[in-house]
């Protein structure tokens, strides 16, 4: 056998898969791209979200990095269970773990003046920790036929309440902003701590279909540890894939396709697509031992909440951090940072997209001295 290629003919054990390190890199590499632009005013179209219903490729992100924590969760804590470890113990971990991540995203929406009386309650990590942790208790008490019934369930049951239950005040199947039973829900609930005057896209109805989409990165992982070749294993994801995304167009003429909502044609979409592109990862990465290009990925990947939190943070401070603009005004650093070095490089939209490039490159050389050092922070 050549070397740096594994032997397709028989399956891979999940130690070996650095593709989801790699893939959870890519997420985690995306999620700072977006959110890190120049200027908000120049944005390519790629890297906006759409503003309601339809999809842009950094609608595919979020999605992305919830299906890596399935596979994570179907790779680690399912084998532990058929290890013998007790499983209360391993709920427990769960939910500790839960509860660490959870926390990190109420502390970084409260950062740093922490408004007990405005403080956003949803969040990107809040909504991890909930999949997170339902995701990881499937695993622990249900079959695979009982975890697939399940995200069947939560993702048909998200669509009939979502059409079929009646918004007071507006149509039954009514899905504006701020009219659907999902901004309701959050309203009724978290009156006053959400993202949006009466809704939020992390909000808590809309997370059911999210925790579907965790559960579809489950059962990919399930399929990856079955007795399987791994030819095979991955040409079923790359099949199962392009079913899915075929099932979400056609469930999107109904239900349309929208990250705000999570709808489950959004969901069913958006998993297909990981499928392909894990499938993709696995295949190059794992099997056919192409490894160098996916490096910067994986050191993303090995440390990405981690690299998300501390970026988050950071990108708050240059905010913050204000110095003596024009005219005597104070300026945020990072709108001095922009204009004083990027926007003489190129025109807006460029410079704005360079400054995001030269932030993930930041965080690329930060979580790199950890990979280098073999320092994992385990949240």
């Amino acid at each position: 056998m050549r070397r740096g290629v594994i032997d397709t003919s028989r399956p891979l054990t999940p130690a070996r898969l650095v593709s989801l390190d790699a893939f959870r890199g890519i997420a985690m590499a995306g999620m700072i791209l977006v959110n890190n632009p120049g200027t908000w005013r120049s944005v390519y179209w790629p890297l906006r979200h759409a503003s309601w219903n339809g999809w842009t490729p950094a609608d595919l992100i979020f999605p992305f990095f919830l299906f890596t924590v399935g596979v994570a969760v179907a790779l680690s804590i399912a084998p532990s269970a058929e290890r013998g470890e007790s499983r209360w113990s391993l709920v427990v971990k769960t939910l500790r773990r839960g509860l660490t991540i959870f926390g990190l995203g109420v502390f970084l929406n409260g950062f740093p003046r922490f408004d007990l009386s405005v403080l956003r309650i949803p969040g990107v990590l809040q909504r991890i920790a909930l999949c997170y942790v339902c995701a990881s208790i499937a695993v622990l008490t249900l079959r695979v036929r009982g975890q697939s019934l399940s995200a069947a369930i939560l993702l048909l049951g998200y669509w009939a309440m979502m059409v079929l239950v009646p918004v007071p005040g507006h149509a039954s199947h009514g899905l504006t902003p701020e009219g659907n039973l999902a901004a309701y829900v959050d309203n009724a609930l978290m009156h006053g701590h959400l993202l949006h005057d009466g809704w939020d896209p992390e909000g808590l109805l809309s997370t059911l279909p999210a925790v579907g989409t965790t559960l579809l990165g489950v059962l990919a992982g399930h399929w990856l540890r079955s007795a399987r070749t791994a030819s095979r294993c991955a040409l079923g994801l790359c099949v199962s894939g392009g079913l899915a995304v075929g099932c979400g167009l056609a469930i999107g003429v109904w239900f349309p396709i929208n990250k705000s909502l999570w709808t489950s044609s959004y969901a069913v979409f958006t998993a297909g697509v990981a499928l392909i592109l894990f499938a993709t990862c696995y295949w190059l990465i794992d099997v056919k031992g192409h490894r160098r290009w996916a490096a910067p990925f994986v050191v993303y990947g090995t440390n990405s909440i981690v690299a998300y939190v501390l970026s988050t943070l950071l990108a708050k401070l240059l905010l913050l951090w204000t110095i003596g603009g024009a005219r005597g005004a104070r300026i945020p650093f990072q709108q001095y940072l922009f204009e004083a070095v990027f926007l003489r490089l190129a025109r807006p939209l460029n410079a704005s997209l360079l400054y995001a490039v030269a932030y993930v490159i930041l965080w690329l050389g930060i979580t790199g001295f950890l990979y280098r050092r073999r320092i994992i922070i385990k949240i």
